[in-house]
């Protein structure tokens, strides 16, 4: 269940979580879990601010365990069962990039050392939660229990979770590039 936000209540606007200028490409591992399937292998995720993403996921075996677009708010692509089967919701997909693409009307902010938590909604309600590197996790709460979260663990480790199904996304970051543009192509299914 997930009780109160911690801390203390202050006026303070939500923290900026725009995407940096700059294209990126994030070389990572992956491993997928749930109740009844695992799966995991390599991924590289090439990111054009200010609001796309594509996402490919190779088996460790080396096949293609297929692909997500990702624009603005919506995911516009995506191939292989597989892919489709494993990727988190839209605004869990912008967290595990630490980007906060979420709203919703009553907004509580608390603060917490140097920790800021913020509840944006009410039933359900999405929270996240700042420190000193941006955002660190994104929850939604549904009915007082958490439905699905991200958690940015340090610059390296990102984990989603959806505890209801027992399903876990693990990503581990092992390179950053900073290419100077990608091919157009890339975008379309």
């Amino acid at each position: 269940l997930a009780g109160p936000l911690a801390g203390v209540p202050v006026a303070r606007a939500v923290p900026d979580t725009r995407l940096p200028p700059g294209y990126r490409e994030l070389v990572f591992g992956w491993e997928y879990r749930e109740r009844v399937y695992a799966a995991r292998g390599d991924g590289l995720a090439r990111i054009a601010p200010p609001d796309s993403v594509r996402i490919d996921l190779f088996l460790e075996n080396g096949n293609s365990g297929g692909f997500v677009i990702l624009i603005a708010d919506s995911i516009v692509a995506v191939a292989q069962d597989e892919a489709r089967r494993s990727m988190p919701p839209e605004p869990m997909l912008w967290a595990a990039l630490g980007v906060a693409r979420v709203a919703a009307a009553d907004t509580l902010v608390h603060e917490d050392g140097r920790t800021l938590r913020v509840q944006l909604g009410r039933e359900p309600a999405w929270r996240l939660t700042f420190g000193d590197g941006g955002l660190e996790r994104l929850d939604r709460v549904v009915r007082g229990r958490l439905e699905h979260s991200v958690e940015r663990t340090d610059s390296t480790r990102v984990v989603y979770r959806q505890p209801a199904a027992g399903r876990s996304l693990t990503l581990t970051i092992r390179q950053r590039r900073f290419p100077a543009g990608f091919d157009a192509a890339i975008w379309r299914p």
